[in-house]
């Protein structure tokens, strides 16, 4: 094969420029745009030509590279980030955002971001105010605390409370509670970077009441309690609860610090889920400051929110991480939005997408299950489709060991592969994200709007669509 035929024949760029096709991307996008995707496909048909020994193929590259330049330019001018459908059946995914917003909260927040706000202005007063005072009242209300403030995470809250409370002093903190937040992200390595001294008491599996009560020093500032929200130790272990480190903390005159993690103000347990502590339990046994995260359990926008006595939630506002670590304009609006909501539970449950999926009652998912294999069916495309049995998972870190039955449009594709099938998902124009089991997709409908359903099954037609295409232009 004479392979320097074929490289004469891909087109010059003046003769790119003069097809209708580029002139129309040029007139619709930018001509730099073109011209640098001109280049990048270009390049890339010559490496092809030059890795390829098929004829066929190379001809067929080179009547593709219009098309190929046309998809270049369009990728360049579409944004990265975009909606996904989450059909894991995990509700909070750490990778897929987290807590979903619901679109009537979203309306607000974008009447609020599209033009100026009163974020830190106080309308009554006419002067400056300040950006916590928009959910403050409404946290002290929920919890039961005296002041409340919200920064950008919860690593975030736990080393504006520790700089704020023990900067230069020692922190006791229980062995076991020493947890891996996720991404390398570690307590002691938060401790450090706030300038606390960390103290390790007890072991892995078992920290006893004297463990605490021995390690408090002069230095000693605090003392730490860590919800391991994201693992739990079973078998021969123990621990000590808050209410007993609230005595001794009060003996001692240190303030006690806990740290919940994922956060949670409605009983779990009233729906079939293992208890989670709440917030406003800890408020009430005494706990001088509480952090927990906004995106998980709460449902809300990505934030850590502390609440507690004012003494210490004041001495937070005046240091000087707060600012770097401040929330912006729409994590202050979302997080409103979302606490509003659980001034009843009852319409926490219904509009709280998070406590929605959380609580939805079984016979409804398979009900919506049936619904998308219908649709599924009527799509065309070649594969069997059942509904089956299955389990969520809360996720994010939050119940680590709890299961919620529910049920999957299951999916077992008759022309291709399910590790391809779950390839061409992941690179549809809305991706959607699966799980496989059994040599089946699976799509739990649990954490799918039952709104995407036409969605999912009209992509599933145009999957089917590409390959009779793809069969019958002879590239098989």
């Amino acid at each position: 094969m004479n392979k320097n035929v074929y490289y004469r024949k891909i087109p010059k760029v003046d003769i790119l420029l003069e097809d209708e096709r580029i002139r129309q991307m040029i007139e619709t996008y930018s001509k730099d745009t073109v011209m640098e995707s001109i280049h990048i496909e270009t390049d890339r048909l010559r490496t092809f030509i030059g890795a390829c020994e098929d004829e066929k193929e190379i001809e067929e590259r080179i009547g593709g590279l219009t098309d190929e330049i046309g998809r270049t330019v369009k990728a360049m001018h579409t944004p990265n980030m975009r909606p996904v459908i989450n059909g894991t059946g995990t509700i909070l995914h750490t990778n897929l955002g987290r807590a979903p917003i619901s679109p009537e909260h979203i309306k607000r927040i974008a009447e609020v971001a599209c033009g100026y706000s009163n974020l830190e202005y106080n309308l009554e007063a006419g002067r400056r105010g300040e950006r916590y005072s928009h959910f403050e009242k409404l946290l002290c209300k929920l919890t039961g605390a005296e002041a409340a403030i919200a920064v950008n995470n919860n690593a975030s809250s736990v080393m504006l409370i520790l700089s704020s409370l023990a900067k230069g002093g020692e922190v006791v903190v229980s062995r076991g509670e020493l947890v891996e937040i996720g991404g390398k992200f570690r307590i002691p390595d938060v401790m450090e970077q706030s300038g606390a001294v960390l103290v390790e008491v007890g072991t892995t599996n078992k920290t006893h009441y004297d463990d605490y009560k021995n390690a408090i020093t002069e230095e000693t500032k605090a003392l730490l309690k860590v919800h391991t929200s994201n693992y739990r130790i079973v078998g021969f272990t123990e621990s000590v609860e808050i209410d007993e480190l609230i005595t001794l903390a009060k003996e001692h005159d240190l303030p006690i610090i806990e740290d919940l993690g994922s956060g949670v103000l409605v009983d779990l347990a009233k729906y079939g889920l293992t208890h989670e502590p709440m917030v406003q339990e800890s408020i009430a046994k005494g706990a001088d400051v509480v952090c927990f995260s906004g995106d998980k359990l709460l449902g809300g926008p990505q934030a850590g929110i502390i609440v507690g006595k004012k003494k210490y939630i004041d001495q937070m506002k005046k240091n000087q991480l707060t600012r770097a670590l401040r929330i912006d304009k729409f994590t202050a609006a979302a997080l409103e939005l979302v606490l509003k909501e659980y001034l009843s539970e009852e319409t926490a449950i219904r509009n709280v997408p998070v406590l929605r999926m959380i609580t939805k009652p079984l016979e409804k998912i398979e009900k919506e299950a049936k619904s998308l294999v219908r649709m599924l069916r009527r799509s065309g495309f070649s594969g069997h489709f059942q509904v089956v049995p299955c389990e969520s998972q809360i996720g994010g870190g939050s119940l680590p060991l709890e299961r919620i039955p529910s049920f999957a449009a299951a999916v077992r594709p008759e022309k291709i592969s399910v590790p391809k099938l779950e390839e061409k998902m992941r690179h549809l124009e809305i991706p959607i994200i699966p799980r496989t089991a059994n040599d089946m997709i699976l799509l739990d409908v649990r954490t799918i709007d039952r709104q995407q359903f036409k969605v999912i099954a009209d992509q599933f037609r145009s999957m089917e669509d590409e390959e009779y295409n793809h069969r019958n232009s002879g590239a098989y």
